[in-house]
This record gives C-alpha cells, sequence and structure tokens, in this order.
C-alpha cells in the first residue's frame, strides 16, 4: 500500500476556502479504484495548516490517481491558495488499510 501524508499551509485568506474548493478532488479520489483513503485533517495548533492522509492499493493505483484529471487540476488550484511549499511524506507500507492500536482499548465507564 502507498501511504501519503501531506502538510499544506493555506494563504490565511484563503483557509476557510481551503476544503471548498478541492471538495470536487477529493470526492473524485475516493471515488478512485485503487483509493484505501483520502481524510483531509485540521491543525489545532495552526488555523492555516491541513494535513491529508491518504493512500492507495499499489503503486499502479497511485500512479493513476496523479495522472487523473482531477489531480491536475487539484494542484493548479493548491498552488493558488498555499503559502509555502507543503511538507510530504510518502512510503510503500505493508497492509491494505488501517490496523487495530493493540495498547489502546475501551475501558469500562
Amino acid at each position: 500500500m502507498i501511504f501519503i501524508a501531506v502538510k499544506f499551509t493555506a494563504l490565511a485568506a484563503e483557509r476557510d476556502n481551503w476544503l471548498p474548493r478541492l471538495e470536487d478532488f477529493t470526492l473524485a479520489t475516493r471515488g478512485e479504484p485503487g483509493n484505501v483513503f483520502f481524510d483531509w485533517s485540521h491543525s489545532v495548533e495552526n488555523p492555516n495548516e491541513f494535513v491529508l492522509l491518504e493512500a492507495f492499493a499499489d503503486a499502479a493505483a497511485g500512479e493513476a490517481h496523479v495522472n487523473s484529471a482531477h489531480f491536475k487540476a487539484a494542484i493548479e488550484t493548491m498552488s493558488k491558495l498555499v503559502a509555502e511549499v507543503p511538507e510530504i511524506i510518502n512510503v510503500e507500507v505493508e497492509g491494505t488499510g488501517w490496523s487495530r492500536m493493540a495498547e489502546v482499548t475501551p475501558r469500562d465507564r
């Protein structure tokens, strides 16, 4: 599985526009056959920072993603909304999705 984490710092004036402007991209990516997950988060420390966690079944699915029309359109959109070059982690990992964390389990309340 290809796992990707990206930190985007939006221009302060574009912070509230980030998710709405990328909604079509998000929905199109989630609909790709090789997409495992595609989830946005918002930093609690930096109001202008968005974190994207995404995974694709394999290298071929990742390649199809970056060659898609919606990816290319999103790159153009994001390039107009970012304050700096995003930070990225892109690795190949074992598995097919999220695993359960063994150390934390629900307790009696």
